[in-house]
């Protein structure tokens, strides 16, 4: 199906919007390589809820109505970004509808979330990502972030700066 920038739009996530919002988490838990008991055990964890709302920065991007992806931010944690940045964005969630992968809707909303970095005048954008979506995130330009400590850091990390043509550290 065609697609044009005019059916497209990012706004800010409403409360109306968190029913089709967790049907796009459970459906990306789904596909997540997990043994069945700890998906369905995870994903209370990971639905959002109109307090999500109030405390974290949430944007969905809808095509032609319909919200198709979700992306939700907050400030990082110090500890967690890699040498030499001094303040990020972490890039909490990031979810697209299966009938939507593919179409660029995981890039746009990578590109707001940096855009909110950039405007905040942070380093950069931090991601904790599942190891299956190591290659989304390269191909988008993050980059490894190096395990310091095996018992506090999340193996998969990764960072992006805030400007393309540098900025942020590694």
């Amino acid at each position: 199906m065609p697609m044009t920038k005019s059916t497209e739009s990012l706004r800010p996530a409403r409360p109306g919007d968190l029913d089709t919002i967790n049907h796009l988490v459970a459906e990306a838990i789904e596909d997540w390589p997990l043994p069945e008991r700890v998906r369905r055990l995870a994903l209370p964890a990971y639905r959002y809820t109109e307090a999500d709302l109030m405390f974290l920065e949430v944007t969905v991007l809808e095509r032609a109505g319909e919200v198709v992806g979700v992306a939700a931010w907050e400030t990082a944690e110090p500890r967690e970004l890699p040498e030499g940045a001094a303040d990020g964005l972490l890039l909490h969630g990031l979810y697209v509808g299966r009938a939507d992968r593919g179409q660029g809707v995981g890039r746009q909303l990578v590109e707001a979330c940096r855009s909110a970095a950039h405007e905040a005048g942070v380093a950069g954008v931090l991601v904790k990502a599942q190891a299956s979506a190591a290659s989304f995130f390269a191909t988008m330009g993050f980059v490894p972030v190096p395990v310091r400590d095996r018992d506090r850091d999340y193996e998969q990390r990764y960072w992006l700066p805030s400007l393309p043509s540098g900025g942020g550290g590694n």
